[in-house]
């Protein structure tokens, strides 16, 4: 009998297949790389437009209140803002350790300010209320004590409580006293058990980024298209939640189109009219510079 022959490949043939075979796991992980980026932005934008949400029922909320209620203004002991199944409320309750809703201003989801329906009935805060309220209170003892958080001239902090499948956490922001600034940083975000005991304080950005704009409406000459920040390590590679609430609250009022985060390995890019974002790689983004170097080397 014949002995069995074991043919191998042409040497050039196995040379192409190990290189298919490469590129192919190149690609794969390429493309398990940009799932999990796209799961991991998508959850930032997600908790972004949720805390806008509750920011705008609040800033509108409160200019209701203040100029309707004016005989309940020194009752109040907080506020909070909340979904509902057909738009937002914004709830004003009073001081003491058994808090009673003084007011609530309910708007609906087209975010007109002008379309809204105000009670001023006082009334018990309601179980999810309740929630809001507890983990709101725990954050404002906290801030008097703990020395993580930061104070600056015209500036407020402002915590907001949102609690989304589950989970709770109150954001707080730093917002302006002064017109015309947009103040990005000096944020936090604090965590909560289900008991509303705080289990962790994280400081978002390290510093305080105050932003100058112009309205849509001033001089043309200081039309500014774009304006960009960059994060430090710590406070991660992409734009954070509160960045994004913040644009959302503030975009109308500037001539911005785009908006920029900046970190070590990624580039953020906010739509400011469509709300949207869209992430690149920094080396992605060096190449893309590089290129338009390469196709007008006279542009300036």
């Amino acid at each position: 009998m014949k002995p069995n022959l074991i043919t191998f490949p042409d040497v050039a043939v196995m040379r192409k297949l190990i290189i298919s075979c490469t590129l192919l796991v190149f690609a794969l992980k390429a493309s398990a790389q940009h799932k999990n980026t796209q799961r991991i932005t998508d959850s930032i934008v997600n908790e972004g437009k949720a805390l806008f949400r509750s920011e705008w029922a609040s800033w509108y909320g409160s200019d209701i209140f203040v100029a309707q209620c004016k005989e309940k203004r020194a009752l109040i002991g907080g506020y909070i803002s909340y979904e509902t199944p057909t738009g937002l409320n914004n709830v004003f309750f009073s001081k003491g350790d058994d808090p009673m809703v003084l007011a609530t201003t309910s708007f609906g989801n087209d975010f007109n300010e002008n379309n809204y329906k105000l009670d001023t009935v006082t009334r018990k805060l309601n179980t999810s209320e309740k929630e809001l309220v507890s983990i709101r209170q725990a954050v404002v003892k906290r801030m008097g004590t703990d020395t993580i958080f930061k104070y600056f001239k015209n500036t407020e902090l402002n915590p907001v409580p949102i609690i989304r499948n589950g989970v709770k956490r109150v954001y707080i922001l730093t917002g302006p006293r002064t017109s015309g600034v947009v103040i990005f940083g000096n944020d936090y975000l604090v965590n909560f058990d289900k008991s509303n005991e705080i289990t962790e304080i994280k400081r978002l950005h390290k510093n305080i980024i105050p932003m100058e704009y112009h309205s849509p409406t001033a001089d043309s000459s200081k039309t500014e298209v774009s304006a960009m920040h960059s994060h430090l390590p710590e406070t991660g590679d992409f734009i954070t939640a509160t960045d994004i609430c913040t644009l959302m609250l503030y975009e109308k009022y500037t001539t911005w189109k785009q908006y920029y985060v900046m970190s070590k390995k990624y580039i953020s890019i906010w739509d400011c009219k469509k709300n949207e974002l869209f992430e690149m790689t920094m080396e992605a983004w060096k190449k893309t510079g590089e290129d338009q170097a390469t196709r007008h080397p006279n542009h300036n």
